[in-house]
């Protein structure tokens, strides 16, 4: 692994962190979230216009820049940084490698090309809580977490020609808000039943959505409705589904480390520049021994998620699988930034006007859906065959 970055890489960062340094401070976060949608469609569209990322890592065939899977990861950092409300995660992230894995000819002709110019945004609608199972991030995804209408969820049926949906996702990543949903349903039955992913349009008969109140505003999410409505299967029944969800989900775990460390290094670094200017006793609290260590092993910590984060990234485009972990690194580098942050800035720091609440529940929110760490970390070893006894020779 070479860990220099190259001109265009260190391009895409410097031109990202300008653009949302300018489109995305406090007031414009804020403002964002208050809205329907729970994010700035005029912020998305200055990304796609200038830099291209909604389609950074979809191939040139279909319009988008052909990047790797780490000039995806780098970008997803500094909107980390920025807590940046897009639905870069849902669209770019989660959805578009499923369409452009299990899509057929004309599927992906239809609908990559307008994710790659921001015109189309797309939501992956798995019933909560199993998106991580889904994406066999903390198990196996070879279960029924579909739910098939047992246990909730969404259950397929043939009607016709093509195909009707019943049943209920909720917490679902810009749910409410997608002009595409890829519902994962439930086909074929109690007794010979698989989880296969359907396409429903936004004006689909049937189809109810609203949003929900969310731990993290900035990861807005929606409950989908299903009531027998009309749906497209995505590519073919004899599609490896599972499979391409798995690797969705090692791909996404990369980027979302790297989305989690951006997040944790600047509130980090926030919680310096205050420590630095904020007296007690006569003196900057960041003099203070005891607060140097704290924050010298929040640096550390963050260090290390940082290079995990970055491996992880470079590995997935070499097939390799070490998402999983490095999230878990990741999202405790945050959690612990995030907290650090919060009780450094004193009382201010859980108060409604101070962004330090935000990264806080960022962490929070991002392990409640992805995680948690110690499911990670255990899913990682068991993939690895850690705890596997193993005969030793005398």
């Amino acid at each position: 692994m070479d860990p220099s970055f190259t001109a265009e890489q260190d391009e895409i960062r410097r031109t990202l962190r300008e653009l949302l340094h300018k489109r995305c401070g406090p007031e414009e976060l804020r403002a964002a979230l208050d809205t329907p949608a729970g994010h700035d469609p005029a912020l998305w569209t200055a990304l796609a216009d200038r830099l291209g990322l909604p389609g950074l890592a979809l191939p040139e065939t279909y319009g988008g820049i052909g990047c790797p899977v780490t000039d995806l990861a780098l970008a997803a950092e500094e909107t980390g940084r920025a807590l940046a409300p897009s639905p870069f995660l849902a669209t770019s992230v989660l959805a578009a490698p499923l369409i452009l894995a299990l899509g057929t000819d004309a599927q992906r002709a239809d609908l990559l090309p307008r994710i790659a110019e921001g015109r189309l945004t797309a939501a992956l609608a798995v019933p909560a809580p199993h998106l991580a199972t889904a994406l066999a991030l903390g198990g196996a995804n070879d279960g029924d977490w579909a739910g098939g209408g047992r246990a909730g969820g969404v259950q397929a049926r043939r009607a016709g020609d093509g195909w009707q949906l019943y049943g209920e996702a909720a917490q679902v990543l810009d749910g409410h808000s997608a002009a595409l949903l890829v519902v994962a349903a439930h086909t074929g039955g109690f007794v010979r039943s698989r989880a296969l992913l359907f396409l429903v349009r936004p004006d689909a008969p049937g189809l109810v959505r609203q949003r929900q109140t969310a731990l993290d505003a900035t990861r807005p999410q929606g409950r989908v409705q299903l009531r027998q409505v009309a749906a497209e299967l995505l590519g073919n029944e004899d599609a490896d589904v599972a499979g391409a969800l798995s690797r969705t989900g090692d791909r996404a775990a990369a980027v979302l480390a790297c989305e989690a460390v951006g997040a944790a290094g600047r509130a980090l670094e926030r919680t310096v520049e205050y420590v630095g200017r904020r007296e007690q006793f006569g003196r900057a609290i960041g003099s203070f021994q005891a607060v140097q260590h704290r924050l010298a092993d929040v640096y550390v910590t963050v260090q290390a998620a940082r290079s995990a984060a970055y491996y992880a990234a470079w590995a997935a485009g070499r097939g390799e699988r070490a998402g999983g972990l490095a999230l878990a690194q990741a999202l405790e580098a945050l959690r612990t930034a995030a907290g650090e942050a919060v009780q450094l800035h004193g009382g201010i720091g859980f108060t409604w006007e101070h962004e330090a609440h935000l990264y806080f529940k960022r962490a929070a929110g991002d392990e409640l859906m992805f995680g948690p760490v110690h499911r990670l970390r255990a899913h990682a070893a068991d993939e690895a065959g850690l705890f596997e006894r193993t005969e030793v020779a005398v």
